[in-house]
This record gives structure tokens, C-alpha cells and sequence, in this order.
């Protein structure tokens, strides 16, 4: 038994800002879901991993597919967000006629089109973590675009966070 009041735990963990994802697999029943629980592991190997509580659809898509993709999303794409965590969502292919997105070069799984940057990765190792699994992932292939800021995620919001521009004058 926890000795934590959850939603107390919840709101003070959301003190800790972060980026916002979205994690997809493919295949012939793909599937995507937000997800602010991603980190870089080690540059070599080159390795990533995400946390996927035991409940989701993602996770027995990922103990059943070896292959997934991670989308870093722009400040722009708050729309993208909220559409992989609304559980009324349609499932399977028709989940992704909302958004534009494009098929990883390497592996073919969904990617977010216009986000800062794009992964495919493979499973590596699977840890328990409580009422989440931690996947950590190889990556196969990588994209970045110079993005207009990120999307974080912070005390319940989303929040865009864009770079200061300097203007530079003679």
C-alpha cells in the first residue's frame, strides 16, 4: 500500500516539466499514444526509453511488437496531444486520418509529420516499473527539423515553449 495520496503525488510530480511525445507502432493495427515519459538513455550505444503504464494499448503493443516509433512534438502541435490522449478516439488506422504523418524510412511505423524530431527505435530491454513497464529502445534512425520551440508539459497544461529571438540591427 502507497503512503502517498496519489493525486497529491501526481500534482507535485507535475512540477517537473517535460516534453511531450507521441508514441506509434504500425503494422496492420497501428497504434499512437501521447506520451511525456521519454528520456535519452546512452549515445552508444544509442539508446532512448519510454515508460508505458500497464493499462494502455501501447503497452501490449509493445510486448507485442518489437518495433516502435517516438514523435517529439513542436510547440505547434498541441492538437496532435490531445488527439493520441483522448481515449474515445477511433482505434487502429483510423486514429491517424486526423493527423498528418508519414511512414519511418526503416521500419514503416507512423510518424508525426512536423514534429522536432522523429525516431524509430527497436525494444532493447523491458524493466518493471511498478504500475508502468520501462522500455528501453536501440535507435534504427532519427530526424530532426528546426522546430519553432516544444511542446511541454507542465503542472496538467500544455505549455509552448518557444526560443527567444535576438534581433540583430546595424
Amino acid at each position: 500500500m502507497s503512503a502517498f495520496d496519489t493525486a497529491a503525488l501526481r500534482r507535485a510530480l507535475g512540477t517537473f516539466a517535460t516534453g511531450v511525445t507521441v508514441l506509434t507502432v504500425g503494422g496492420p493495427r497501428p497504434h499512437g499514444m501521447t506520451a511525456n515519459s521519454f528520456t535519452s538513455v546512452s549515445l552508444d550505444p544509442p539508446l532512448i526509453l519510454v515508460c508505458v503504464g500497464r493499462g494502455a494499448n501501447m503497452h501490449r503493443n509493445l510486448l507485442g511488437r518489437a518495433r516502435f516509433g517516438v514523435s517529439v512534438l513542436a510547440a505547434d502541435q498541441q492538437a496532435v496531444a490531445r488527439h493520441f490522449a483522448n481515449p474515445a478516439r477511433a482505434l487502429g488506422a483510423a486514429q491517424f486520418d486526423a493527423v498528418d504523418w508519414h511512414p519511418g524510412a526503416l521500419t514503416g511505423v507512423p510518424l508525426i509529420t512536423g514534429a522536432a524530431a522523429g525516431f524509430e527505435c527497436e525494444v532493447w530491454r523491458r524493466y518493471d516499473g511498478g504500475d508502468h513497464t520501462i522500455f528501453t529502445a536501440r535507435l534504427l534512425s532519427m530526424s530532426r527539423r528546426d522546430a519553432d520551440g516544444a511542446l511541454l508539459f507542465f503542472d496538467g497544461r500544455f505549455h509552448a515553449v518557444r526560443p527567444e529571438r535576438t534581433e540583430v540591427t546595424a
